[in-house]
């Protein structure tokens, strides 16, 4: 088995597995010389070869006109990420309350989330996959944060990894700071790592992401081997600011149908994923909040969807949903009664309940100690 890019010194644990992609190789474009080329006008011409002339026009266009709009544009009509005033004002409610310190203390608080997730289409050569899902990572707003998810990696065992989207804290200007504070999160993942855009992200981004071995989704997709059964891997464009996405396009690269995952910046398009026989969906966006009342209750999430969606585990018709809450922060580093997680989802094949169990596997490891 061989691996592309940056993926092949630490693709053990994937081969161990049996597992692979397509062809026998993780599928990554050849863009390790090109990168300052990819500053300029040449970038218009390799995305509108790759993604198609519309799709990159629309992209690259809608990130230069109005990449800092306030209102308008997108699934929402208020983009609280965008107000210059918004870190102030959050930051100062936060110090009059006296919760500002808290609440940046809790931003390096990560949890580890495990997830059985029973589905029965699911092939039996992948019973016991587990993907690693890391969400909303915004690397250049909170360095304790960042350090304290490249500690706990190595600790983590999976299969493969999917970052969906949000790698940027502003949702404009520069991004030299998330290309290197993402190449060390990077750096500890072992195995394959796909991964797709979200609101905060300019598509600039993606010749110097897919150069430390990820291999991002636009509207593509991947098939991942086992013998002579495989499962497919979608990623789609932001569907919530650039409304970039298209699935339609994405499942046509597949080569039949079968068992397939969803990669979505957000969850808001959940009933076209359904529609599209996606059994499990994969997002992030919300943060679960961020700032939550008693009880992990959401102030706001963001997003044009059912609250029950805004976080963890859910079901829309046949199709699995999980909503990750992040590892990073928003507008300003802080969290309130939503602390961040990196979530381990093991699928299972097989009718049954679908659940978290951390806590089992917390109170599994406290027996343990106990008895040593």
């Amino acid at each position: 088995m061989r691996y592309s890019g940056s993926t092949a010194a630490a693709a053990a644990g994937f081969a161990n597995r049996g597992w692979a992609t397509a062809g026998q190789s993780v599928i990554i474009p050849p863009l390790g010389n090109h990168t300052s080329a990819f500053m300029n006008e040449d970038i218009v011409e390799h995305f509108e070869q790759r993604l198609g002339r519309l799709h990159a026009r629309q992209r690259i266009g809608i990130e230069d006109d109005h990449e800092a709009r306030v209102f308008g544009q997108g699934l929402n009509y208020f983009h609280l990420e965008n107000w210059y005033y918004s870190p102030a004002i959050i930051r100062n409610a936060l110090k009059l309350t006296g919760l500002y310190w808290r609440a940046r203390k809790n931003t390096e608080r990560i949890q580890i989330r495990h997830y059985d997730i029973v589905l029965p289409e699911l092939p039996s050569a992948f019973d016991g996959f587990t993907i690693l899902q890391l969400s909303d990572l915004h690397v250049d707003m909170n360095e304790g944060a960042m350090q304290r998810l490249i500690e706990l990696l190595p600790g983590v065992a999976y299969d493969v990894c999917v970052l969906t989207g949000d790698y940027r804290g502003k949702t404009f200007g520069p991004f030299d700071a998330t290309l290197e504070g993402m190449a060390r999160v990077c750096g500890q993942i072992a195995g394959p790592i796909f991964g797709v855009l979200g609101n905060h992200d300019t598509i600039r981004m993606v010749p110097g992401l897919e150069e430390m071995g990820i291999s991002m989704l636009l509207n593509e997709a991947e098939t991942l081997v086992c013998g002579d059964q495989r499962i497919h891997l979608v990623g789609i464009d932001d569907a919530h600011y650039y409304r970039v996405d298209n699935i339609e396009k994405a499942v046509s690269q597949l080569p039949g149908e079968g068992f397939s995952v969803l990669l979505s910046h957000t969850p808001e398009i959940y009933r076209q994923a359904a529609h599209a026989d996606f059994d499990l969906m994969l997002s992030g966006h919300t943060h679960g909040g961020q700032i939550c009342l008693p009880g992990a209750i959401p102030i706001t999430l963001d997003a044009k969807l059912p609250r029950r969606m805004g976080s963890g585990l859910w079901k829309y018709h046949d199709m699995v949903g999980y909503t990750s809450v992040g590892v990073g922060s928003c507008i300003v580093p802080v969290r309130i009664n939503c602390p961040p997680e990196i979530a381990l989802h093991h699928l299972r094949r097989g009718a049954g309940d679908t659940g978290d169990r951390s806590d089992e596997l917390r109170r599994g490891r406290e027996k343990a100690r106990h008895h040593r």
